[in-house]
């Protein structure tokens, strides 16, 4: 999915502006792959600007959208920042049964993306502490950078493609390190079991 941006935003002449990323148009098919719904409907559905902006109101929005109505692909990466804000906290963009100030996910989350300790507080309990602390730290990094309230500081959806899959290059380099400790200690205890057995 995210090489689908990459591909719309900067390989596509001229660009094509999604409109409405979101999690609800982010389709899982059997083997978890993301597929991306609802890519150009906005050009063939009547009253679509006005569609799309209500769903701004719900916490995708870039706040340029707000203000002047124009999308542009770095409206977009601030979309798909929010989506990854939603995994990170597994809460939704706007949540009106929340105390005032955390209310808009971006609003309450973004002056915490940068401190390690409310970092760790405001993950999904739902991960229950299972993943690596720094690379907690650069996702959010990555995030931060989406949805920066100026687009001309969000970087291009190419170097978000490139950040996320160093991420998880080294998520996995991590994982292979550690089970190749834990897989050489454990064939060291079979080693001596067996030499104590002979």
């Amino acid at each position: 999915m995210k090489g689908f941006f990459r591909y719309l935003h900067e390989v596509c002449s001229p660009s094509i502006v999604h409109k409405n990323i979101k999690s609800a148009n982010i389709l899982l098919d059997t083997e978890l792959n993301p597929h991306l719904s609802d890519s150009g409907m906005g050009s063939f559905m009547p009253n679509a600007d006005q569609l799309l902006n209500n769903n701004a109101g719900a916490g995708y929005g870039a706040p340029e959208v707000a203000m002047s109505g124009q999308y542009t692909i770095k409206s977009d990466v601030y979309s798909f920042g929010v989506v990854m804000l939603e995994l990170l906290t597994g809460r939704k963009p706007f949540d009106s049964s929340r105390p005032r100030s955390e209310q808009s996910l971006v609003r309450w989350a973004t002056p915490q993306l940068h401190d390690i300790d409310a970092l760790a507080k405001m993950v999904d309990p739902a991960l229950k502490g299972l993943y690596p602390v720094k690379s907690l730290s650069r996702f959010a990094d990555v995030i931060a950078l989406c949805v920066q309230p100026e687009p001309e500081f969000r970087p291009p959806m190419s170097e978000v493609v490139q950040a996320l899959v160093r991420l998880v290059q080294r998520a996995n380099m991590s994982r292979r390190t550690i089970g190749n400790e834990q897989g050489g200690s454990q064939r060291g205890d079979n080693q001596d079991t067996q030499d104590y057995m002979s």
